[in-house]
């Protein structure tokens, strides 16, 4: 999976809702399905341009909204920081022994919580 194919996967799980219902099904036939323009024109029964025009305007909204809110951005930077957060806690474990090392496995376990 492409960057910018993960990134629109993503602008659209946070930001799908704020779409029209045609918006939101275009655009995950298109990017999530995989339907090709002609694909979705035929079991629409509107033209190519329209679905493509369609799509575009919900990548619009979905795009300028991230640049509003930042939400995705401040939600990779969490996922990049409890990364690290595990690596050096894993250097940690190794370095102690006894109540310290149960207490590195805790906050490990607390990390894992956080990531869902």
């Amino acid at each position: 999976m492409t960057e910018e194919t993960l990134f629109r996967t993503m602008l659209f799980d946070f930001y799908g809702e704020l779409l029209t219902a045609k918006q939101k099904e275009y655009f995950d036939l298109h990017y999530n399905a995989d339907y090709s323009l002609s694909e979705i024109a035929e079991e629409t029964g509107i033209s190519r341009q329209g679905v493509w025009d369609i799509i575009k305007r919900a990548e619009e909204t979905l795009r300028k909204t991230e640049e509003k809110t930042g939400l995705i951005r401040r939600f990779r930077e969490h996922l990049e920081a409890v990364a690290e957060m595990e690596d050096i806690l894993a250097k940690l474990s190794e370095q102690t022994e006894g109540e310290a090392r149960a207490l590195t496995e805790q906050l490990s376990e607390t990390l894992n919580k956080l990531k869902g």
